[in-house]
Protein backbone atom coordinates (compact mmCIF):
# COMPACT_ATOMS: atom_id res chain seq x y z
CA UNK A 1 0.00 0.00 0.00
CA UNK A 2 1.33 3.48 -0.85
CA UNK A 3 1.87 6.03 1.90
CA UNK A 4 -1.00 8.17 0.59
CA UNK A 5 -3.44 5.27 0.87
CA UNK A 6 -2.23 4.61 4.42
CA UNK A 7 -2.70 8.26 5.40
CA UNK A 8 -6.22 8.29 3.99
CA UNK A 9 -7.07 4.98 5.68
CA UNK A 10 -5.90 6.24 9.07
CA UNK A 11 -7.77 9.51 8.70
CA UNK A 12 -11.04 7.90 7.64
CA UNK A 13 -10.77 5.18 10.32
CA UNK A 14 -10.55 8.01 12.84
CA UNK A 15 -13.63 9.68 11.37
CA UNK A 16 -11.82 12.84 10.31
CA UNK A 17 -12.19 14.99 7.24
CA UNK A 18 -9.02 16.32 5.66
CA UNK A 19 -9.88 19.76 7.04
CA UNK A 20 -10.40 18.46 10.59
CA UNK A 21 -7.13 16.54 10.52
CA UNK A 22 -5.09 19.35 9.04
CA UNK A 23 -6.57 21.83 11.51
CA UNK A 24 -5.47 19.59 14.39
CA UNK A 25 -1.92 19.29 13.05
CA UNK A 26 -1.78 22.81 11.58
CA UNK A 27 -0.91 21.51 8.12
CA UNK A 28 -2.14 23.15 4.93
CA UNK A 29 -5.13 21.12 3.70
CA UNK A 30 -4.21 21.25 0.01
CA UNK A 31 -0.66 20.12 0.81
CA UNK A 32 -2.02 17.26 2.90
CA UNK A 33 -4.44 16.30 0.10
CA UNK A 34 -1.40 15.82 -2.16
CA UNK A 35 0.11 13.53 0.49
CA UNK A 36 -2.98 11.32 0.35
CA UNK A 37 -2.73 11.07 -3.45
CA UNK A 38 1.01 10.31 -3.12
CA UNK A 39 1.80 13.19 -5.47
CA UNK A 40 4.07 14.86 -2.89
CA UNK A 41 5.85 13.54 0.16
CA UNK A 42 5.70 14.96 3.67
CA UNK A 43 8.97 16.09 5.21
CA UNK A 44 10.41 14.23 8.20
CA UNK A 45 8.94 16.58 10.81
CA UNK A 46 5.47 16.23 9.29
CA UNK A 47 5.83 12.44 9.19
CA UNK A 48 6.77 12.49 12.87
CA UNK A 49 3.75 14.59 13.77
CA UNK A 50 1.38 12.35 11.79
CA UNK A 51 2.90 9.18 13.29
CA UNK A 52 2.63 10.65 16.79
CA UNK A 53 -0.97 11.72 16.22
CA UNK A 54 -2.05 8.23 15.12
CA UNK A 55 0.40 6.44 17.47
CA UNK A 56 1.98 4.46 14.63
CA UNK A 57 5.54 4.08 13.35
CA UNK A 58 6.91 6.10 10.46
CA UNK A 59 7.75 2.75 8.81
CA UNK A 60 4.03 1.96 8.86
CA UNK A 61 3.13 5.35 7.35
CA UNK A 62 5.62 4.76 4.55
CA UNK A 63 4.32 1.26 3.84
CA UNK A 64 7.56 -0.38 5.02
CA UNK A 65 5.79 -2.28 7.81
CA UNK A 66 2.40 -3.96 7.70
CA UNK A 67 1.85 -3.43 11.43
CA UNK A 68 1.22 0.07 12.81
CA UNK A 69 3.45 -0.44 15.86
CA UNK A 70 6.42 -2.28 14.30
CA UNK A 71 9.46 -1.06 12.46
CA UNK A 72 10.14 -2.58 9.06
CA UNK A 73 12.90 -4.76 10.49
CA UNK A 74 10.78 -6.05 13.38
CA UNK A 75 7.81 -6.63 11.05
CA UNK A 76 10.03 -8.82 8.86
CA UNK A 77 11.24 -10.74 11.91
CA UNK A 78 7.68 -11.30 13.15
CA UNK A 79 6.53 -12.50 9.72
CA UNK A 80 9.42 -14.99 9.58
CA UNK A 81 8.56 -16.21 13.07
CA UNK A 82 4.90 -16.63 12.11
CA UNK A 83 5.88 -18.63 9.01
CA UNK A 84 8.03 -20.91 11.15
CA UNK A 85 5.22 -21.32 13.66
CA UNK A 86 2.78 -22.19 10.87
CA UNK A 87 5.13 -24.91 9.62
CA UNK A 88 5.34 -26.38 13.11
CA UNK A 89 1.56 -26.28 13.52
CA UNK A 90 0.97 -27.98 10.18
CA UNK A 91 3.25 -30.84 11.22
CA UNK A 92 1.21 -31.52 14.38
CA UNK A 93 -1.61 -34.05 14.62
CA UNK A 94 -5.02 -32.38 14.07
CA UNK A 95 -6.19 -32.50 17.68
CA UNK A 96 -2.95 -31.07 19.08
CA UNK A 97 -2.82 -28.43 16.31
CA UNK A 98 -6.34 -27.21 17.09
CA UNK A 99 -5.48 -26.94 20.78
CA UNK A 100 -2.32 -24.94 20.02
CA UNK A 101 -4.15 -22.68 17.55
CA UNK A 102 -6.76 -21.87 20.22
CA UNK A 103 -4.04 -21.06 22.75
CA UNK A 104 -2.19 -18.84 20.28
CA UNK A 105 -5.37 -16.98 19.34
CA UNK A 106 -6.22 -16.42 23.02
CA UNK A 107 -2.70 -15.11 23.62
CA UNK A 108 -2.86 -12.81 20.59
CA UNK A 109 -6.26 -11.50 21.71
CA UNK A 110 -4.82 -10.78 25.14
CA UNK A 111 -1.99 -8.80 23.55
CA UNK A 112 -4.45 -6.87 21.38
CA UNK A 113 -6.65 -6.09 24.37
CA UNK A 114 -3.62 -4.91 26.38
CA UNK A 115 -2.57 -2.58 23.54
CA UNK A 116 -6.07 -1.08 23.37
CA UNK A 117 -6.09 -0.17 27.08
Amino acid sequence: MKYGEILKKLRTENGLSQQEFTDRLTINRSTYARYETSSTQPDYETLERIADYYNVTIDYLLGRSSHPKLSAERDKDVNEEVEELMKLLQAMPDEKRKEMEARILAYAQGLADANND
